[in-house]
Order: C-alpha cells, then sequence, then structure tokens
C-alpha cells in the first residue's frame, strides 16, 4: 500500500505539473490523474481501501472547515431561497432528464434512475473551487452551500426509497418507505439536538482547556471532523452533513479562526485523495457507444440547471448576477450519482450502459464546471444582456437588505475591512470623518459594526452593487481589496468597481488598491483618482524614517504602537 500511494503521489504531481503548464486547474488535472492510474488506464494497482479512507479523511475536514465558518444568523436569512431553489433545481432536472431519456431511447426504469442521478451535484468540488476563490461567504456563495445541503438531504431520501424497495415486495416496500422517512427525520431532529447541546454546554469550555495547546486543539477538530462524519454515517445520513454539523458545533466559539487556519494545509493535501479516487474509479470502458445520449445529458446539466436557479433566484427578487453565480455550482453531477446508479445496478434495474453513461456525463460535467465557476466573473460580463429576463425590474430582496444596512451619507465609502482596510478606516475616523465600510465577508462586517462603524455587506466585483450605494460628489471612494481576492475572482474587483461608479454617473474621487506597478495605468484610464501601491508606500516610508528624514512620522509611529 505504501509503495503504491507514493507511486500515485509522485503521479499526481507530475499530471499537476503538466496542467500548469496548459493552464488547467489543479482539481481538473487530480481527477485526469486517478482517472489515468486507474484500471480504465494505466491500471497502477491502487490501494482503493486505503486511499477511500483517506479520501473520507479529506471531505471530512473540508465540510469540518466550512461548518466552522457558517455564522447561525445566516442559516435562518438563507433558508427559504435554500430550501425554494434546492427543491426546484431537483424537480426540474429529474423530471425533464427523464422525457430527455426517454427520447434518447433508454427504457423507462433506466431514465427514472438516469434522471434522479444527474440531479446531484458534488458539494466537495464545489465548496472547494467556491473556498479557493474566496466566495464561500459571498452572497452567492451562501446561497449554494444552502441549497447543497438541501441536495445531500434529498439524497439520503432517496437512497432510503431505493433500500426500501431492495428489501420485499411491492407493498411491503411502501410500507418500510413511509416508516424510514420517518425514522430519517426523527434522526436528523436527534442529530441536530446533539449539535446544539455540544455548542451551548460543551464547545466553549473544552476548547478554553485545550488552549494552551494549539496541536490538541487541531487533534480536536479532525476528531470531532471525522467523528460525526462516522455518526451520520451510521444514522443513514452522508458523511459530508455530519463533518458539516461538527464545523457548525465550534462554529460559536472563539478559537473557530485558529482552528480554520491551522486545517487549511491538511485539507488541501487530504483532498488531492478524494479527486484520485473520484477519478480512479470512473469507469471509461463502458461509454464508448454512449457518446451521444452523453453530450445531450451533459447539454443539458451544464445549461439546464443553472436557468432553472436564475428563475427561482429572480423571481424571489435576487439579481441576475447572484442567480447566474449560484447557479453555475449545479452544473455538474455528484460522486453520489455513481454511488446511486452502482445501487440500481445491484438490484437488476440499470444496465452497465447505464452506469457508464452517466459516469461519462459526470466526466464532462465536472471537467467543464469546473471551468464555468473559476471563471465566473469573466464569462458574466459576456452573458449580462442575456440574462435581464432574469431578474425583477426590482429585485426586492437584495435591495432591501442593503437599504437596511447603508447609512444615509458617509465621508468615505471603503471596500475591504481586513488589515490595510481597517487602519486605513481607523485613520480616516481619527480625522474626523465619517467611514462606510463594505465587505463581502459577513464576520469582517459584523467585527466592524460591533465596533460601532456603520458597514454593510457587499461585492466589490459587482457592477450592479455601486447604484446601492449612498454616493455623493463630495466624497471618497476607496477600495483596499486584498492581492489574494483580485487574483482568484476571476478579474480586479477594483477595476471593476472603478468603472460601474464611473458609468453610474458618480463625480467624486476614487482611491484603489494596486499590487503591482503595473496595474497603475490600467486603472487610471479605468477612472481611478489615486492609486495607492501599499507595498511601494511602505518602503519608501521606512527608508524615509531610518534615513532620518521623517523623524516626527517615527516619533508618531512608536507612540502609537
Amino acid at each position: 500500500m505504501f509503495h503504491e500511494l507514493s507511486v500515485i503521489l509522485l503521479f499526481a504531481t507530475a499530471v499537476g505539473a503538466v496542467g500548469l503548464l496548459l493552464r488547467q486547474p489543479l482539481l481538473v488535472s487530480f481527477i485526469a490523474a486517478g482517472i489515468l492510474a486507474g484500471p480504465s488506464v494505466l491500471g497502477l494497482g491502487m490501494a482503493d481501501a486505503h486511499l477511500e479512507l483517506l479520501a473520507q479523511f479529506g471531505i471530512s475536514i473540508l465540510l469540518f472547515i466550512v461548518g466552522l465558518k457558517l455564522d447561525i444568523h445566516l442559516i435562518r436569512t438563507m433558508g427559504a431561497v435554500a430550501l425554494t431553489t434546492g427543491l426546484g433545481q431537483v424537480i426540474f432536472t429529474s423530471v425533464f432528464g427523464f422525457f430527455i431519456c426517454l427520447a434518447l431511447g433508454i427504457s423507462p426504469l433506466a431514465s427514472l434512475y438516469i434522471a434522479v442521478a444527474i440531479t446531484f451535484s458534488s458539494t466537495i468540488i464545489i465548496v472547494k473551487l467556491l473556498s479557493d476563490k474566496g466566495e464561500i461567504d459571498a452572497l452567492h456563495g451562501r446561497v449554494a452551500l444552502g441549497f447543497l445541503i438541501v441536495q445531500d438531504i434529498v439524497v439520503v431520501l432517496v437512497m432510503v426509497v431505493v433500500s426500501a424497495l431492495a428489501a420485499g415486495t411491492a407493498e411491503d416496500g411502501a410500507g418500510g418507505m413511509v416508516l424510514q422517512v420517518a425514522a430519517v427525520f426523527a434522526k436528523g431532529a436527534v442529530m441536530v439536538a446533539v449539535v446544539a447541546l455540544f455548542m451551548k454546554y460543551v464547545a466553549q469550555r473544552l476548547l478554553d482547556r485545550l488552549a494552551t495547546s494549539p496541536e490538541l486543539m487541531v487533534l480536536l477538530a479532525v476528531g470531532l471532523a471525522a467523528a460525526f462524519a462516522s455518526g451520520a454515517e451510521m444514522l443513514g445520513f452522508s458523511m459530508e452533513l455530519g463533518a458539516f454539523l461538527a464545523g457548525v458545533a465550534l462554529a460559536s466559539t472563539t478559537y473557530r479562526e485558529v482552528i480554520g487556519a491551522r486545517l487549511n494545509a491538511l485539507r488541501d493535501f487530504m483532498l488531492l485523495f478524494f479527486f484520485i479516487s473520484l477519478g480512479a474509479h470512473m469507469d471509461l470502458s463502458t461509454v464508448r457507444d454512449q457518446i451521444v445520449p452523453a453530450a445531450v445529458l451533459s447539454v443539458f446539466v451544464l445549461v439546464g440547471n443553472p436557468l432553472i436557479v436564475l428563475v427561482i433566484m429572480g423571481l424571489m427578487g435576487y439579481r441576475k448576477r447572484t442567480g447566474f453565480l449560484a447557479g453555475l455550482t449545479v452544473a455538474q453531477i455528484s460522486e453520489f450519482s455513481l454511488i446511486f446508479m452502482a445501487m440500481g445496478l445491484s438490484l437488476g434495474h440499470v444496465t452497465n450502459q447505464d452506469v457508464g453513461l452517466v459516469t461519462l456525463v459526470g466526466v464532462v460535467t465536472i471537467g467543464l464546471s469546473t471551468y464555468m465557476i473559476l471563471y465566473s466573473h469573466q464569462l458574466y460580463p459576456r452573458l449580462e444582456k442575456l440574462l435581464g429576463v432574469f431578474e425583477r425590474r426590482v429585485p426586492h430582496r437584495e435591495v432591501a437588505q442593503e437599504a437596511a444596512a447603508a447609512p444615509a451619507h458617509a465621508d468615505v465609502i471603503l471596500f475591504g475591512l481586513g488589515r490595510y482596510g481597517s487602519n486605513i478606516g481607523r485613520e480616516l475616523r481619527q480625522r474626523g470623518m465619517s467611514v462606510l465600510g463594505v465587505d463581502f465577508d459577513p464576520e469582517a462586517v459584523q467585527q466592524w459594526t460591533r465596533q460601532g462603524h456603520p458597514a454593510l455587506y457587499g461585492d466589490a466585483s459587482d457592477p450592479d452593487f455601486a447604484a446601492t450605494l449612498p454616493l455623493q460628489d463630495k466624497q471618497w471612494v476607496v477600495t483596499a481589496v486584498p492581492a489574494q481576492q483580485s487574483s482568484t475572482a476571476g478579474g480586479d474587483p477594483s477595476e471593476t468597481l472603478v468603472r460601474s461608479l464611473r458609468s453610474s454617473g458618480y463625480r467624486g474621487r476614487i482611491a484603489v488598491t494596486a499590487h503591482r506597478a503595473g496595474d497603475v495605468t490600467r486603472l487610471r484610464k479605468a477612472g481611478a483618482d489615486v492609486v495607492l501601491l501599499p507595498f511601494a508606500d511602505a518602503a519608501h516610508h521606512a527608508v524615509e524614517v531610518i534615513t532620518g528624514r521623517a523623524a516626527d512620522i517615527e516619533t508618531r509611529g512608536v507612540e502609537h504602537a
């Protein structure tokens, strides 16, 4: 086993390096490595059971970190749209997918299985992509996470139905289904109660005792993630749901940021095994005769699923951009789709060819949707005019949220409430200026408001957001967006904000943060009055202090420190 894993790690590194040269996402490279190393191609003799175990740990840690960052208030605010969108997408995909399969000449029972299988989206892949882009806390990220959880619950119920069908006759199976569905809800209520009690009486006290040893806190976090995941699976739920709830159980503690930061590197390494395992389990030997049906179903998943999310979110009062970004997250099928088809195969309800068809749809949709999500901010401007039909004339839900948080006036509107932005805001307030903070991270917004300063949730890369701000021509708009956000969002949020401000008629002054000297000209052409270079400015200031040309500044700096 050890030798096989060492070969797989080096092979995955080589495939990933080739992918980087070809400018391909690492996620796609790792899935390709699994396919190439698996039995369908090279057959490197992979230790399946051990690889699966490592993959399960990676999944548990990923979903644990997501739950760790979840604000319970956000669950209440996102509940309605998550439930409506999640169920709407499942019903739409399964019904239309069934008729598409019938039109392709597939038997009714197999069509039902395939239609249900392609309704599931991969929570693990989506959460990984949104986390890498820094968008898991954005509005569309929270909505997507909500309806992915709804999908996971539907997966559980579907598995219950299939298990009941396998248990006996149709009559017994129908009665068994009712009992099992009731048992699922009862077990779910027990799980939620356990999490609530743990949050209230155990979590903070336990971590307080372990706070002197960060290593023990990390060990406890990994142990809880694995234990909750295991417990959820024993109760008939998915491991993802259990690990997610484990994170939620610690989300209310004061140590969640420390734990999350220490687990990030472990998460990324362990998830490698999940993606390799996913690729290795895709048997390509049965897909040669399924290319045309797979192409039709892949287009349906890649286009139809995002469209239904756009329609539902538009009707519920969200902007077309939010619906578009959230909709892209369901433009692929899940690893559960393959598991579900395998269950149907074991019951004799589907054939190897049907399983091969879903496998090929999985390869196509996972690969293409990865690019769609990674480059979503570049796709949106190209499709924006076509998406107008999916937005109400007044997207009341988003507008109401923004209007409730926005003050009537501010001397400075500051985008980005991280270390750099918060220091800018503090200095401005010390000079008697009122500052409205804006950030796409709800935690940063809450921290800002807890300090007694006005703030609202918003995304600098949203071209429609500028129109909702209390803009006046005598004020400043300042961006202090972190460098990593600019590089992962598929474009420069500062440039997008400047252009949208100018196009909306804003005549006030704009200061933007750049992280490379080469960006200065581009940002000035977009309409920025001042371009800040934090590292260059800090270096210049440091040299002034060192050479004694700014003694007064040095004195103030020492006093402030």
